[in-house]
């Protein structure tokens, strides 16, 4: 703990600069506390350097708030100080938090086995300090009697989710911020199902971490020595890749793929996945290979498959190469983008595929499999969030399969709901950010299975003369054509929480009349579970939400199967708001036009939403 009568003048300067608005009242709070605090006085010194040199604008980002647990963990800038950024604290926060909380869980049984020892698996991706805060991570758990399974070197988020169900390990973590830019790091926590805390234990977990005030190490070296840490990659990659591959089908394999890693994890996951497949014909994009935290050769610097402008420089290799199918992961490989030619035409014009897309092919061909092979039956099952498209449900349907759907954002509500309906007769998960899982080895989205059955499903529609793009136009003759967008509200710093607050609360207390020319007819909120229905006479009437809690809006359009959601991100500093058309079949001959109108009505949408919400 600093004196504090040596520091009267770094006191003294805080305060003058809350006076002087240079800084919120609630960053001057945490400050204190970081300067004041003995648990805390290793960071004491830089605070105190960046009062005097008067960093006010990089205190106020650093502490205006503590960096909050989202729908994938704690995710946010790296920054050396601040409750508000990634730094020794706060992942260390996160993982004492943990194993107190898993000590606190296991204690009765631990009383039934004194010999019980607890153990925790961690990985961690490409990004900068990410191997430095898996280690300290290790260190954290060491001291606190866990036996730590420790991948060296880098490896994917499936790739850890799967560690802890192999390993039968108590908990995971993860070190990773997906595909945010190179500033962000982030932990993921996993529970003993290799999912990601859900109620109660999220809250509780988080509880933990949060009360954290001491943070208790043993040196790395030293646990590794004595075996408490052990290394654990060989053992895991071989076990992974074998359950990966019981998803494989039979096949075609005639297919020249071009597939980018994204400066991450994939080619430890990914790539021999389907080269062990019979996939022997498969390029790594040379400019994205090299591990980088950097992300230097995508566009701005974010690696995310989302993003069409990735695929670019790709389109241009796969014209010159040959190349049939173009797929990349994002740096932790838990997601997949693709893009491929319109038609089998080698001068055909490439597109991407949406997440929303290529989950529906995938659930067709996945459900189409089993039936040909006669193990379908009634009680086999696809799970989906929310905000994913409803052609994978009108897919399902026409299967006899069932589709649970009511899910918040978050790839854990579907691993949930994988355990409990047991796996046995799950088929297929997919949300619309490009994360889908097949099989039993993992309880979070994994891109290198969804890799495989991507290949394994073009190589079948290539030696049908048929390409993904002209699967899914039949997909949408058959079940009617669906169209989705997102509009990203961008949101930071106190204003913007406080800004995002504001426009949930304005969405439940007053929604917007019409969107996109269309009558908005019913109000869905998940915070309050409540749902308001107009009526003819104008007014509206309410009725009990059947549906699990959290902070989403959806607004129903007058014409069936449009809709927008809308939700704060659990990660970001922005609001998401999710488009939906849909259209009934009409016959091959009407669908481009259908499409074309579709695309008009979600523009004209996302515009009345945004003078709607003074974006």
């Amino acid at each position: 703990m600093m004196d504090m009568n040596t520091i009267p003048n770094p006191l003294a300067q805080l305060d003058a600069a809350t006076m002087a608005k240079k800084l919120s009242a609630r960053a001057a709070a945490n400050i204190r506390t970081w300067l004041t605090e003995p648990y805390l006085a290793d960071y004491a010194p830089q605070v105190v350097e960046h009062i005097e040199s008067g960093q006010w604008q990089a205190l106020e980002e650093a502490f205006w708030t503590t960096i909050p647990f989202g729908t994938g963990g704690r995710r946010g800038r790296m920054y050396p100080i601040g409750c508000n950024a990634i730094n020794d604290r706060t992942i260390g926060e996160s993982a004492q938090g943990l194993a107190d909380y898993v000590r606190q869980q296991t204690a009765d049984d631990r009383r039934r086995d004194p010999q019980r020892v607890l153990s925790c698996v961690i990985a961690y991706d490409t990004r900068h300090r990410s191997r430095h805060f898996a280690e300290l991570c290790a260190e954290i758990m060491a001291a606190a009697r866990f036996r730590v399974y420790f991948h060296d070197g880098y490896r994917s988020t499936p790739q850890l989710s799967f560690a802890v169900r192999h390993q039968h390990a108590d908990c995971g973590i993860m070190v990773t911020a997906s595909h945010n830019p190179p500033s962000d790091n982030a932990v993921k926590v996993y529970g003993p199902s290799g999912g990601q805390y859900v109620p109660p234990h999220d809250h509780d977990s988080i509880a933990a971490m949060q009360s954290v005030t001491w943070i208790r190490r043993v040196p790395f070296a030293e646990a590794l020595t004595v075996g408490q840490i052990v290394y654990c990659q060989e053992e895991t990659d071989a076990a992974f890749l074998k359950a990966v591959l019981t998803q494989s089908v039979a096949g075609p394999r005639n297919l020249k793929i071009l597939y980018s890693p994204l400066h991450g994890v994939g080619t430890t996951a990914a790539f021999p996945t389907l080269v062990e497949a019979g996939f022997q014909n498969v390029e790594i994009f040379k400019p994205h290979a090299a591990p980088d935290g950097d992300f230097p050769n995508v566009p701005n610097h974010v690696a995310n498959p989302e993003n069409p402008a990735v695929f670019d420089a790709m389109i241009e290799r796969a014209r010159q190469s040959g190349a049939e199918l173009i797929l990349a992961t994002d740096p932790d490989c838990d997601r997949l983008g693709c893009a491929i030619r319109a038609s089998l035409a080698s001068d055909a014009p490439w597109a991407t595929l949406t997440g929303n897309q290529l989950g529906s092919l995938l659930t067709d061909f996945l459900l189409g499999m089993r039936q040909a092979a006669g193990t379908l039956t009634p009680q086999h099952y696809v799970v989906k969030t929310l905000v994913t498209t409803e052609l994978i449900r009108r897919i399902a349907d026409r299967y006899g399969a069932a589709t649970f759907g009511n899910l918040h954002v978050g790839f854990k509500w579907i691993g949930a709901e994988i355990d409990a309906r047991g796996p046995k007769h799950f088929v297929f998960g997919a949300e619309e950010s490009y994360g889908f899982l097949a099989g039993d080895h993992a309880r979070d989205k994994d891109a290198a299975a969804a890799s495989l059955l991507t290949a394994e499903l073009t190589a079948r529609l290539k030696a049908q003369g048929k390409t993904l793009f002209q699967r899914l136009n039949e997909l949408f003759v058959e079940h009617g054509c669906f169209t989705e967008g997102q509009v990203n509200v961008q949101m930071p710093g106190e204003k913007g929480m406080d800004d995002m607050q504001a426009l949930m609360a304005q969405l439940r207390t007053n929604p917007p009349e019409r969107l996109g020319g269309q009558r908005v007819v019913q109000l869905r909120d998940y915070f309050r579970q409540k749902t308001s229905d107009l009526g003819d006479d104008g007014r509206w009437t309410d009725k009990p939400l059947d549906a699990p809690r959290g902070d989403m809006v959806i607004l129903r359009l007058q014409s069936p199967g449009n809709y927008v959601a809308v939700r704060p991100s659990g990660t970001e500093p922005k609001v998401k708001i999710y488009l939906f058309a849909y259209d009934p079949p009409h016959g091959a001959d009407r669908l481009e036009e259908t499409k074309r109108q579709q695309a008009e009505r979600l523009k004209s949408i996302a515009d009345d939403f945004r003078s709607y919400s003074g974006a």
